[in-house]
């Protein structure tokens, strides 16, 4: 929805070149950050995937509704539902409450993904942790390989993610560094630039495209004031992956059109659009959730809603998640989301031996302070959006995130 506040045409995209927009983002990624903290610390032995899951979706929605509280308008809530995947499950898992849920075990790699949107601008996160894992009881074996490979595989991707840079030069050093841990990453997985309303834009990065890929994925430069999406997907096996008889929970709206015939079906869709617009959500989140069962069918069948099926790899793989979003402003990349991670926890046989690799991973992503230079305009900025947000203090700006 336009916001005209700041900007007096409907059609026109709303950027990062607007300290507003900056804003928001801010403020969904400050949310989102704060809320993989919680997850991550709820996931322990014999912790329930799905439970965590509802506690990951209630913290941003108790979250999301102490901001904008006089601006009824103003949207906000969950960009992407809270998905917790384990060991060889890639992704996308955030089981029903009628469906079979999954106990957290010592040892066991855990995928959390979420995200969160203020104004229909979207910050997402995904981490990795290791049950019972610290710097007293290292993450050791191939569970080590694949996590230290996946966290370097990201740092190198925020600094290639630039200006003047493509989605090409991410694919190559991403499928590098996999391979210094013998590891791979997942086959055609995407990362999408993030939009108002879209979290997957049409500018993407790939990850271990197959030949048939390669030929369809559009080269393309970074450019400023855009905003990514990076999500990184590391294999211990063959990175190919695979679907299984387990139900598909996440869905978002499509652009398409159809007459559905079935009243389940027009009275499911509709409230998915009211609730969701185009943010991706989970059938958990209905009230009558075998009504939302019946109902999703014919929207998937029609192409009216997207699924996000459930991925797995071979049994016995692991597979490491990394994801942040990164805003390409002119004092260079700022990545707004992200989780703590410390490599002291893990102890791999390999480690990266290539030069230019080592090169890449010591830049610093830190470029020269324009702070002075906007200030003014951050400061109206801030005082604007702290009014509307019903915030006791301004939300920061770009130059005072981390």
């Amino acid at each position: 929805m336009a916001d005209k506040d700041y900007d007096s045409s409907d059609d026109e995209e709303k950027t990062i070149a607007d300290d507003i927009v900056v804003t928001k983002y801010n403020m969904a990624a400050k949310i989102a950050n704060e809320v993989l903290k919680k997850v991550a610390e709820a996931c322990k032995e014999g912790a329930s995937a799905r439970e965590t899951c509802e506690l990951g979706d209630k913290t941003i929605l108790d979250e999301t509704n102490k901001i904008y509280r006089k601006d009824k308008e103003i949207k906000k809530g969950i960009g992407f539902p809270t998905c917790i995947s384990i060991n060889d499950v890639i992704g996308h898992f955030s089981p029903l409450a009628s469906e079979g849920d999954t106990t957290m075990k010592d040892g066991d790699l855990v995928k959390i993904d979420l995200g969160v949107h203020v104004d229909g601008f979207i910050a997402i996160v995904a981490h990795t942790v290791v049950i019972g894992a610290s710097t007293d009881k290292k993450v050791t074996g191939r569970k080590a390989d694949v996590l230290l490979a996946a966290h370097y595989a990201t740092e190198a991707a925020y600094r290639l993610v630039k200006p003047g840079n493509s989605n090409e030069d991410v694919t190559e050093a991403v499928t590098k560094i996999a391979e210094q841990f013998k590891c791979k990453p997942v086959e055609g997985m995407l990362s999408h630039q993030l939009q108002q309303d879209i979290i997957d834009g049409e500018k993407t990065i790939i990850q271990n495209p197959s030949e048939a890929q390669k030929k369809d994925h559009s080269k393309v430069e970074f450019e400023l004031h855009e905003v990514y999406g990076v999500d990184v997907y590391i294999s211990t096996g063959d990175g190919k992956s695979k679907e299984r008889d387990v139900r598909t929970t996440v869905y978002k709206k499509s652009d398409q059109t159809y007459a559905l015939k079935m009243k389940a079906s027009r009275t499911f869709f509709s409230e998915a659009s009211n609730k969701f617009g185009s943010m991706p959500f989970t059938l958990r989140a209905f009230e009558d959730e075998k009504k939302a069962r019946l109902g999703i069918g014919e929207c998937v069948n029609h192409e009216l809603m997207i699924p996000y099926q459930v991925l797995y790899e071979k049994d016995g793989e692991y597979v490491a998640q990394f994801k942040f979003t990164v805003l390409l402003m002119p004092t260079g990349s700022l990545r707004i989301t992200n989780g703590s991670f410390d490599v002291n926890v893990a102890e791999s046989e390999h480690s990266i031996v290539d030069e230019d690799l080592k090169k890449l991973l010591a830049t610093n992503v830190t470029k020269k302070n324009l702070k002075k230079k906007k200030k003014k305009a951050s400061d109206k900025a801030k005082k604007e959006i702290a009014e509307k947000a019903g915030e006791d203090k301004p939300a920061p700006t770009a130059e005072a995130a981390k």
